[in-house]
């Protein structure tokens, strides 16, 4: 049986279960399993044809106080006819490299595959442990996370949803699907200020007032909840099986993996992959502009105090990413990540040990690119292979660009949004005029480049719109308090 334990208590145990069901530790850490060895198996076991089936695998291994027929249900039930696409994460040749195509959800983006389970996970967890509060889900977003967890959350019995987003740093696409979302138990929330500024105050909370009026009590739907996390190592395994079964790789051969990240939790998935057995190659981390973790990945120095810059890619937009604390545990134990976090919040910064800087660098490489840089891949891909790049797949593609070839069978880029939830930035990088609307401008990406816009998207804009509030910072708690009466 796997124990999960806190970032920065290893004697801070749970069941996955619990560890589901609360989201976040009490000393405000995050859930881990206790030890690496606990989730090792043989890589062939889980690959498969079928996505669900290498889901029911990587969950077992996880999830083990679910128990086998639990988690069979729970798969089914997560994935059964919401992906548009039947491999669920399907791999595409591009030119001479991947695309790992994370979007064929019902919000377009790659958080669907792990916020598709999550509601199920929990809803099964509070049964399991005899929980009678109603839950209430708070979420930070920098956009994506939102419409994926108001979507699966939403109408789901005894939950309460209430998403924050920065005011004016999701496009209007993404803040419309969080705005106009269904579900009288969800509500999406505009905050003046950034998503570190959200996600810092959401954490706080959890500490602050665990119980926010009686009866009800919170967890999370961001990836600092392990049961966010699991399901999105699924896909590593999936591009594997696909490149595997099209001959493009022999059995064996290492692949590396570019992922654009801001929260690092897309990339952490792909490490768990790594230690449970996947031949990984590099897992190379890519930044836009706010590039604080290639900064940490090439110096081993953390350092939020930088100019926050707002992007084309903005659901990268973070300077806090979260999910490196596990990465930091694993490395570098919990007394030192007890230090650095403390260090993180108090001062801003922190630096890791050389030892333990050339550990990380031993799997993980970190790399930045621009805006002008992504819209440059966007148009470039587009010209030469027709195939259509949102800004953030754009960013990991030009990262890409700006490597040296590493030696391993493959690589592959993880494309995470469709282009549609950008289509203004889409647009400009393809040198077209921009529309004035969000509507005119998905409709002119279609005409202009044939691509197929998503069936969630298209209804969007004529739907109604339920969540209108704007609050300041400081406010969140009491927003909080009042939706959960």
């Amino acid at each position: 049986m796997i124990n999960y334990i806190s970032t920065r208590d290893p004697e801070c145990k749970v069941t996955s279960s619990k560890a589901i069901l609360s989201g976040q530790a009490p000393d405000g850490g995050l859930y881990i399993p206790e030890d690496l060895e606990d989730i090792k198996c043989d890589y062939h076991d889980i690959l498969s044809d079928d996505f669900r089936s290498m889901a029911k695998s990587v969950w077992n291994i996880f999830f083990p106080d679910y128990g086998s027929a639990k988690i069979d249900e729970l798969v089914e039930k997560s994935y059964e006819g919401k992906f548009s696409s039947p491999a669920v994460t399907p791999v595409v040749s591009v030119g001479d490299s991947y695309v790992l195509e994370l979007y064929h959800g019902p919000t377009s983006a790659f958080k669907d595959v792990a916020l598709s389970a999550l509601p199920n996970l929990l809803t099964s967890a509070r049964e399991m442990n005899d929980f009678t509060d109603e839950i209430m889900i708070l979420t930070a977003t920098s956009g994506d996370t939102g419409s994926a967890a108001l979507c699966g959350f939403g109408g789901v019995p005894g939950t309460r949803i209430v998403v924050f987003y920065p005011y004016g740093g999701v496009s209007e696409t993404q803040r419309l699907q969080m705005v106009t979302a269904p579900g009288e138990n969800a509500s999406a929330c505009a905050i003046r200020g950034n998503f570190d500024d959200a996600q810092t105050s959401v954490k706080a909370l959890f500490r602050e007032i665990p119980h926010p009026v009686s009866g009800v009590s919170l967890s999370s739907a961001n990836s600092i909840n392990i049961g966010r996390l699991v399901p999105q190592i699924v896909y590593y395994f999936s591009a594997y099986s696909q490149l595997l079964s099209s001959g493009r790789i022999n059995d064996g051969d290492k692949v590396d993996y570019i992922v654009p990240t801001g929260n690092f939790g897309d990339i952490m998935a792909g490490y768990f992959a790594l230690r449970m057995g996947l031949p990984v190659g590099r897992l190379i981390c890519a930044s836009n502009r706010n590039d604080v973790l290639t900064e940490f990945l090439e110096t081993g120095r953390y350092n939020r105090k930088r100019e926050f810059h707002k992007t084309t890619s903005p659901s990268m937009d973070i300077l806090v990413s979260s999910n490196l604390e596990r990465l930091l545990y694993y490395v570098c134990g919990a007394e030192h990540t007890r230090e650095y976090m403390k260090a993180l919040n108090e001062t801003g910064e922190y630096q890791i040990t050389e030892s333990e800087l050339a550990e990380i660098r031993s799997t993980f490489t970190g790399v930045c690119a621009s805006d002008d840089e992504g819209a440059t891949a966007i148009r470039s891909v587009f010209e030469s292979e027709h195939y259509l790049m949102d800004t953030h797949t754009s960013i990991a593609w030009a990262c890409k660009g700006k490597l040296e070839a590493s030696g391993s069978a493959a690589s592959v880029v993880l494309s995470t949004a469709s282009p549609y939830k950008f289509s203004r930035a889409v647009l400009e990088a393809l040198g077209e005029e921009v529309m004035e609307s969000d509507e005119a401008n998905m409709n002119k990406v279609h005409e202009v480049t044939g691509a197929v816009i998503p069936e969630g998207l298209a209804g969007i804009f004529s739907r109604e719109i339920r969540g209108k509030d704007v609050i300041e910072i400081a406010e969140m708690k009491d927003y909080v308090i009042s939706k959960s009466k």
